[in-house]
């Protein structure tokens, strides 16, 4: 794994477009929740909202370059393979910003038309404004025999079904826990869980978990987390007290 940091956020025009929800992310149980529209202090959101890309460039739609691979669904991001929802992209390290962009979905316009595409993977190999779409997904805007084209691309919303969704990740305990948020419209700024009478942050590792080095410790009432998207809004969850490896809850609420 592979770990790249810019230091803004900064959004691209909000375009509503269908991006499939993660395979992997069905189900689960369900969790208490609130949802607060936020100030977009964690990167902002154009006037009309948005839906950001992380990149050190201004906001709007950019010109770039799009080559495909053999994707599975699987990556960086660890959303796990997706058969059956394989309009993905691999991302180039300065956008993939250390997994802040997993899970946004991009359309993508080419020589032949458009597609949406969901964020699964890095590729560190590709320099900025390179898209290395999966194979289905390339040959929805060109032939494949191009093998590289100019493309336009902008982050749009996902029109995922349902609402956010939590995942423990394996080897998880009270003593270290990673937490996945799956399952979202907008891209994750943040993930915080309560702690006293306060929120503390986790960190974000680049493979797209939420770390507690030294866990969360007891939770009797329940892991009460707060969610928080590039545009400012947050959601408020309890998740179950008792850490369960790769179990998945389901939240109350979904971002606007």
């Amino acid at each position: 794994m592979r770990f790249h940091v810019l230091s803004t956020l900064l959004a691209a025009g909000l375009v509503v477009a269908a991006c499939g929800s993660d395979e992997n992310s069905t189900g689960g149980t369900p969790g208490d929740s609130t949802t607060t529209a936020g100030n977009g202090s964690n990167g902002g959101g154009s006037s009309g909202g948005g839906a950001p890309l992380p990149s050190s460039e201004p906001s709007g739609p950019r010109q770039g370059i799009a080559t495909y691979y053999a994707a599975t669904g699987d990556g960086n991001c660890s959303f796990g393979p997706s058969p059956n929802a394989m309009d993905v992209t691999a991302l180039n390290f300065p956008e993939y910003a250390g997994s802040a962009a997993c899970g946004t979905c991009i359309k993508v316009t080419g020589p032949k038309g458009e597609v949406t595409v969901r964020v699964v993977d890095s590729c560190p190999e590709c320099e900025e404004h390179h898209l290395d779409l999966s194979k289905e997904a390339f040959g929805k805007i060109a032939e494949l025999k191009a093998g590289r084209i100019d493309i336009t691309y902008q982050a749009v919303s996902c029109n995922v079904t349902g609402n956010v969704q939590y995942v423990f990740k394996d080897g998880s305990s009270k003593w270290w826990t990673a937490i996945q948020v799956r399952n979202h419209k907008l891209p994750i700024a943040k993930l915080e869980y309560q702690k006293g009478d306060g929120w503390t942050a986790m960190k974000r590792a680049d493979y797209n978990y939420f770390l507690e080095e030294g866990g969360v410790g007891d939770q009797p009432s329940g892991l009460h987390v707060r969610v928080t998207s590039v545009d400012g809004q947050t959601l408020e969850d309890t998740l179950p007290g008792t850490i369960t490896p790769e179990a998945v809850t389901t939240g109350g609420a979904q971002f606007e």
